[in-house]
């Protein structure tokens, strides 16, 4: 599996204090039938502190990039990124 980095955000929490994290798309390939495909996910990582990955969630360049966009522009954290992507799915 590969890490594409996309960005990093500096984020206040409820308490006011600056949180790092660290946005990338995970490729990796996945087995479709007796065919392989490119597959991607998407990972938030907060630097010292928690981490969310979910690979394979499409096969489609366009959608994750589309998820990307989205939770990138709206800082999601590693706590609510599942949340986040069930909404999107």
């Amino acid at each position: 599996m590969r890490e594409l980095f996309l960005k990093t955000l500096d984020l206040a929490d409820e308490t006011g204090a600056i949180r790092v994290y660290d946005y990338s798309i995970l490729i990796d390939e996945m087995d479709v039938g007796p065919y392989s495909c490119e597959s991607y996910g998407i990972q938030v990582a907060e630097r010292g502190g928690a981490r969310a990955s979910v690979p394979h969630v499409t096969c489609s360049a366009a959608r994750i990039d589309e998820l990307s966009g989205l939770v990138v522009r709206n800082g999601v954290t590693p706590t609510t990124l599942n949340d986040v992507l069930s909404d999107w799915l």
